[in-house]
């Protein structure tokens, strides 16, 4: 009886999860600019429209910057902290490393907020930097999370054998462990691309007069006839967020496989 209950609240649960995820594509090819039931036919027109769309291409190129750029400056960070945790020792090393983290359980808004105030104070106009700045320190404690799990799976033993051999610490690092912990470099730029292109919050605050992707979604739902376009769009950004989930997945897998570690678990 407890099992059968147990099957029936996850299968509520998904279908709770997954169901507005179902809905986005079904809307996209409605032919009605209504959204409601019952559909009225199938339409490729809403995703022939955002060619038309000026502002949302500009929205698009802002938000294609923002979340490459932060996630390389991310993922560069976190390959530092993630080194620098798993293989030395300094004084109040738990406590700069959960300041690091702290980001994972901060509300976004107050950290736009305190974002907002600060880059204020110091006469910083908003723009695009200002919304990477953002991104990277909300993207930061993710690529550490990833890499660390990358950098202790490592053998230690191939670093010192390369040392052994007359290897600089920066040829060992760049010959040996870099490539050893690709996969999870990979998984962690593809996650941090997939977190900054999807928020809001922060660019919202920061991001000025200039539109992200997420911002502009957001103003474009004050205009009923727009909303079957933003459906397509939606429909656009979560096929291309499972694609590369799904890809940081496999990079992640891999890498684990390949030093030898044990799989704890993963994004899906």
């Amino acid at each position: 009886m407890k099992v059968n209950g147990f099957k029936l609240y996850a299968f509520c649960y998904l279908i709770f999860l997954y169901a507005p995820i179902i809905l986005l594509p079904m809307f996209a090819f409605n032919d009605a600019t209504v959204i409601a039931f019952p559909l009225t036919g199938f339409s490729t027109r809403w995703f022939e429209e955002m060619a038309t769309q000026p502002t949302l291409h500009l929205a698009v190129k802002n938000s294609l910057f923002i979340a490459v750029t932060s996630a390389v400056l991310s993922t560069i960070l976190g390959i530092f902290a993630a080194r620098a945790s798993t293989r030395y020792r300094f004084p109040f090393k738990a406590g700069i490393m959960g300041l690091i983290m702290l980001p994972l359980v901060l509300p976004e808004i107050i950290v736009a907020v305190s974002l907002l105030v600060v880059l204020l104070g110091l006469g910083v106009p908003l723009s695009l930097m200002t919304v990477i700045l953002g991104h990277v320190l909300i993207c930061t404690p993710f690529t550490i999370a990833i890499l660390s799990s990358a950098f202790q799976s490592l053998d230690q033993s191939l670093e010192e054998a390369a040392y052994d051999l007359g290897e600089t610490p920066a040829s060992t690092f760049r010959l040996i462990i870099l490539p050893l912990v690709m996969p999870g470099i990979i998984s962690s730029l593809l996650i941090s691309f997939t977190i900054s292109l999807d928020e809001f919050i922060i660019a919202f605050f920061l991001a000025g007069t200039q539109p992200t992707l997420p911002v502009y979604i957001f103003s474009q739902f004050r205009f009923p006839q727009a909303v079957p376009v933003i459906m397509a769009l939606g429909t656009i950004l979560v096929c291309l967020s499972i694609v590369l989930l799904s890809i940081a997945e496999y990079f992640r897998r891999r890498g684990i496989a390949r030093s030898g570690g044990k799989d704890t678990g993963g994004f899906l």
